[in-house]
């Protein structure tokens, strides 16, 4: 550090009440970059170095995924008729445009947004005149925080030297709290920039910011200030859930803690192996970034429940890989073959769970000729061949009830009809058959680590089908008396 670096940096903390500008004792270039602030000392500046906005719901209304009919047409929005320029933004840009007190000459101006309607949001700044005002533009649906990667590549601005406006303060589609954590400024504004005073107090907040640069600081909608923390990963937290996507296995959480506003994501791969939640679950779990770097549940322990619980069972597994696991599920594979004894200890009648193992079974695609040679068409194979939604390789998936096993004759095997049951020629089937006598697929996937032969998984009841876990005899006899069944009598 210089010694007119430090003097400076002295005489802003020692003074702000006398002089609430901050000193610089080096030129700063005017017109352009400034070179990385990497291992060189920042100079403080009253105004940033760069100030970027996000576009929707920020600079303009509406935000661009809402004007379906437009998309419809198959026709670009119109600046001022289809879209229009927040009051505060407008008045914001002709400053900048006019800047009659040269106050940001040597500031730079940016876009950065995640809209997918990319055409329009460029097409938008050409008709609304803005192409002119921003040095930088970045857009693309993603990660916003690439957006600010990009933007310090190209500039040279450091992120400290930064200053953001956005609607989205966290959460899945926020902004604001992952830009903060780089160590920039950011300004969040939900219902737009509608008015002037919300730019002049952030500047302002700027000036008195730019003394310390604490990361991970938010300008709030009513002008206060959020400082946030570092992640502790070993704190434990409580909270309980508030909204699941079984669909997607993923949730929310709302966090026991007063000031926290936001809550926090979690994906169904972090929860107990074999457990279920449902909304207002009380959880208890750490809090660490996730692979798109932002804030979600970690370790989670379900508080109200337990793994041996009066609603969990135990029950056999067994392993298939796809496609074999897949045509089994959605119920076209009706016998199982296996040349060891895997399933003769088990009577008729036994219930057991289906596991999707992690890898494709390499068969040469010979069980595709096998389902054309029944008539059945592609479309028809690829649905067969596939899991739904929410379920995927590494889960239990399915809950099956094995008829009888019996031994065969390759002569039997290579029969038409049991090749089709099985999905394989005679010669690549196993000599000992077992009959599915049905099979349903779980409310939910449960994750979980496979094992060869046939192993034990405790599960939550709640994820098994109705009827399923009752003593009462079940439908099987009746559906193989309607053909739905492939008898295994050779």
């Amino acid at each position: 550090m210089t010694a007119a670096t430090l003097i400076s940096l002295l005489l802003s903390l020692l003074l702000p009440h006398k002089f609430p500008f901050a000193f610089a004792f080096a030129p700063r270039h005017v017109n352009g970059a400034i070179g990385s602030t990497s291992g060189r000392a920042i100079y403080l500046r009253s105004v940033p170095s760069l100030i970027v906005f996000d576009l929707d719901n920020t600079l303009w209304t509406p935000e661009l995924y809402q004007l379906r009919s437009i998309a419809r047409d198959n026709r670009h929005p119109v600046a001022h008729r289809d879209v229009k320029l927040f009051p505060g933004a407008h008045k914001i840009i002709q400053q900048i445009k006019e800047d009659p007190e040269k106050r940001f000459v040597g500031t730079k101006f940016a876009v950065a947004s995640r809209t997918k309607s990319v055409d329009w949001a460029h097409s938008l700044l050409d008709q609304f005149e803005l192409r002119d005002v921003f040095d930088f533009v970045e857009i693309f649906p993603g990660d916003k925080k690439q957006h600010f990667r990009n933007l310090r590549r190209a500039s040279g601005i450091d992120f400290s030297e930064m200053l953001f406006f956005d609607d989205a303060r966290d959460g899945k589609y926020g902004n604001c709290e992952p830009v903060s954590s780089l160590g920039v400024l950011s300004v969040h504004t939900p219902h737009g920039i509608y008015e002037e005073s919300i730019w002049t107090n952030a500047l302002e907040h700027y000036k008195e910011w730019s003394v310390h640069r604490s990361p991970r600081t938010i300008i709030e909608w009513d002008n206060s200030i959020t400082v946030g923390s570092a992640v502790d990963v070993n704190q434990r937290h409580k909270g309980r859930v508030k909204f699941l996507n079984r669909e997607k296995r993923f949730g929310f959480i709302e966090r026991d803690q007063q000031k926290v506003i936001s809550d926090l994501f979690f994906h169904f791969n972090d929860l107990p192996v074999g457990q279920v939640v449902k909304e207002g679950d009380e959880l208890n779990f750490s809090v660490s970034p996730s692979k798109n770097g932002k804030l979600a549940a970690s370790n989670i322990e379900i508080v109200n429940k337990s793994i041996y619980d009066s609603n969990t069972i135990e029950m056999r597994t067994f392993s298939m890989n796809l496609p074999f696991a897949a045509l089994l599920a959605n119920g076209y594979k009706i016998l199982e073959t296996r040349n060891g004894t895997m399933f003769t200890p088990y009577p008729e009648g036994t219930k057991m769970l289906l596991h999707v193992g992690q890898r494709i079974y390499p068969d040469g695609d010979r069980h595709i000729e096998i389902m054309k040679s029944g008539g059945l068409a592609d479309n028809e194979i690829r649905t067969l061949k596939s899991l739904p939604p929410g379920f995927a390789k590494g889960m239990v998936v399915a809950i099956v009830e094995l008829g009888k096993t019996f031994e065969t004759t390759l002569e039997q095997r290579c029969d038409p009809d049991f090749q089709r049951a099985v999905g394989a020629y005679g010669q690549d089937s196993g000599m000992r058959a077992t009959e599915i006598r049905r099979v349903e697929y779980l409310k939910q996937g449960i994750k979980v680590s496979g094992q060869g032969g046939i192993f034990k998984v405790n599960v939550n009841k709640d994820v098994i089908p109705n009827g399923w876990l009752d003593d009462t005899p079940n439908t099987a006899d009746k559906l193989n008396e309607k053909g739905y069944f492939y008898s295994g009598t050779f």
